[in-house]
């Protein structure tokens, strides 16, 4: 969680330096354009540490083995979707928001924090058969797994579903 609030400072870190040097001078010094390149490099390594890698982890991770496949398939295909929108999206939403822009991500980055810290539950050293029981004690997930959605133990040949 650290590197996610890494990037949170580098985001807003670029926001003071655009609002305060470009808002009231309309263009960077030489000196203020090399920090907001760096703190970008900086930002783009924190997320490579942090939020990048999770949407192509977790998913992986967390479908069972029998929808695996498809719910990665679907879990690419709306990730690149977004990809493509904020890509088209950017430069508007730039000249529109100004500095406000990294704002902006830096609370939408604040908002996915939150909601990992949530509602994902750890699933470190869990065997894949047995990821259905970390939704089951969730918290939150557990309205949604019934005990006929548990079916533990089952495919091994060593007894009955675990409830």
């Amino acid at each position: 969680m650290s590197h996610a609030m890494a990037s949170v400072r580098m985001q807003v870190i670029v926001a003071v330096i655009l609002g305060v040097k470009f808002g009231t001078d309309k263009q960077l010094s030489r000196r203020y354009s090399i920090v907001v390149v760096v703190v970008i490099c900086l930002f783009m390594l924190a997320f490579g540490w942090s939020w990048g890698p999770l949407g192509w982890t977790v998913p992986s991770e967390i479908f069972p083995l029998e929808t695996r496949s498809a719910g990665q398939s679907i879990t690419v295909a709306v990730n690149l979707f977004f990809t493509f929108v904020i890509a088209q999206a950017f430069l508007t939403m730039l000249c529109h928001m100004k500095f406000g822009l990294f704002y902006f991500f830096a609370g939408w980055v604040v908002i996915m924090t939150v909601f990992i810290a949530l509602f994902l539950p750890e699933t470190k050293n869990v065997p894949m058969e047995e990821m259905v029981l970390v939704w089951k004690g969730h918290w939150f997930w557990r309205r949604y797994i019934g005990d006929a959605d548990v079916h533990v133990g089952a495919n091994n040949g060593k007894g009955a579903a675990i409830a």
